[in-house]
C-alpha cells in the first residue's frame, strides 16, 4: 500500500458553550421571534400599533400560510 506523505494534523479541542455566554442572545433572539410573531398574528386588529393597511399587506400571505384569519 501507499503511504501519504502529509504529516497528520492535529484535531482541535472543542470547547463547550457556557449558558452566561449564550443567555442574552437567547433572550435578543426570543424577543424578536416575539415581535414578529406579534406582527403577523395581530397587527391590524384590536391591537393594532401601527395604522393603516401596511403592515397587513406585508404580512397577508404569511398570515394565511401560518393558519391565521385575516379577512
Amino acid at each position: 500500500m501507499a503511504q501519504t506523505a502529509a504529516p497528520a494534523t492535529a484535531v482541535p479541542a472543542i470547547t463547550p458553550i457556557s449558558l452566561k455566554a449564550i443567555a442574552p442572545w437567547a433572550v435578543f433572539f426570543g424577543i424578536l421571534m416575539l415581535v414578529l410573531l406579534y406582527f403577523v398574528s395581530a397587527e391590524q386588529g384590536a391591537t393594532a400599533v401601527i395604522s393603516g393597511e401596511g403592515v397587513h399587506e406585508w404580512v397577508h400571505d404569511g398570515r394565511h400560510l401560518l393558519g391565521f384569519p385575516c379577512h
